[in-house]
């Protein structure tokens, strides 16, 4: 194991749920109640001052539901660590964005796309989607083709634009140069 992870596991101890090194990458998995502390820790203690991204993972037949994943490095890039936090679908995870500002977007595309509430968060509303869209896009139980909207000119299932337009393509070419795109017509 790890320095680093060693160091979580011993300040944190029955909080760590697990941990793994797998092609030099840490991974640690925390329990929700103690992740914002884990996290400022990791900022304050370890050196991680650089938030890289949140983002959420759907398992729709586990339980919990969801996986909370932090992807914190230094800005030298010196070091990195993934901080996995399993959150179940009735629970709300404690915004980071007093440890990282940047955490600010981060958690309203969780929250837009998947559903995922974030306490403490100055301005939790959708950045994706409009106010008001009832469905989270990346749920495991969104269809792919997506639903039906009431807002045509913002969002739609229908036909792409762009289909029977003025270019075409050639999928059965033989070369790069006879498959590119040209004007209908063309040769």
């Amino acid at each position: 194991m790890s320095s680093m992870i060693d160091a979580i596991q011993n300040m944190f101890g029955d909080a760590v749920l697990g941990s793994q090194i797998f092609r030099g990458e840490d991974t640690i998995s925390v329990s929700l109640e103690r992740a914002h502390e884990l996290l400022a820790y990791c900022h304050g203690e370890l050196g991680f001052n650089f938030l890289v991204d949140v983002c959420s993972i759907d398992h729709e037949s586990s339980d919990p539901r969801f996986e909370m994943v932090y992807e914190l490095a230094s800005i030298d890039d010196s070091q990195h660590l993934r901080v996995k936090v399993p959150v179940a679908e009735d629970q709300s995870v404690q915004s980071v964005i007093d440890i990282w500002r940047t955490a600010d977007w981060h958690e309203r595309e969780v929250y837009d796309m998947m559903g995922i509430k974030f306490d403490g968060h100055p301005n939790l509303k959708r950045i994706l989607m409009w106010e008001g869209y009832p469905f989270h896009p990346l749920r495991k139980e969104f269809p792919l083709a997506g639903k039906p909207s009431e807002m045509p000119d913002v969002a739609f299932t229908g036909v792409a634009p762009m289909e029977g337009g003025p270019f075409v393509t050639c999928s059965t070419a033989t070369d790069t140069v006879s498959g590119e795109p040209r004007a209908k017509g063309e040769s």
